[in-house]
């Protein structure tokens, strides 16, 4: 089985897909670490040096590489992945359970302005920016995330009750 977990940044992707990947003894594999080291830089060193189109050109390689693995694993994608280079349908496609990972506007806010040093895309937003840009965002992505095909809501859940909800939710 491969297991897919998308959703917007700060929504608990990667560190829910480790704790379920011990749970469940599968291979754990984050897309933005396995850019970082296919390309021998970080991601904003990507963007930065190279531009956004590249980015998503190379984003959607790997991530069909990742996919055409003969392997079980859980796989985190990036927070824009599934909006881009028909990204949503590729992982659809492949013998995957996509999940959504889902906060409300509000979660999603209050999440990023407490980890914001951690996130090049908010880090030079003033905190009173933060509501509306991630609110413009979730807008314009929800309608990616909603082709997963379960959505798990996370509101008020710690990452240990999500990773023990989705795996009930695989049983």
């Amino acid at each position: 089985m491969k297991i897919v977990l998308l959703g917007y940044m700060a929504s608990g992707k990667s560190s829910i897909g480790k704790r379920l990947s011990k749970k469940l003894s599968m291979k754990f594999l984050d897309l933005d670490d396995y850019i970082i080291e296919k390309e021998k830089m970080s991601i904003s060193k990507i963007f930065e040096t190279k531009g956004e189109v590249y980015f998503r050109l190379i984003e959607n390689t790997y991530l069909k590489e990742i996919l055409a693995k003969d392997e079980n694993f859980i796989l985190a994608l990036g927070g824009g992945t599934p909006c881009y280079a028909n990204n949503m349908e590729e992982v659809n496609k492949a013998d995957t359970l996509s999940i959504y990972l889902e906060g409300s506007t509000a979660t999603m806010i209050e999440r990023l302005i407490r980890k914001k040093s951690k996130r090049p895309l908010i880090a030079s937003l003033s905190d009173d920016k933060i509501p509306e840009f991630v609110a413009k965002h979730l807008f314009e992505r929800r309608p990616y995330y909603e082709q997963a095909k379960t959505t798990l809501k996370i509101d008020h859940k710690t990452k240990k009750e999500v990773a023990e909800e989705l795996e009930q939710l695989l049983n």
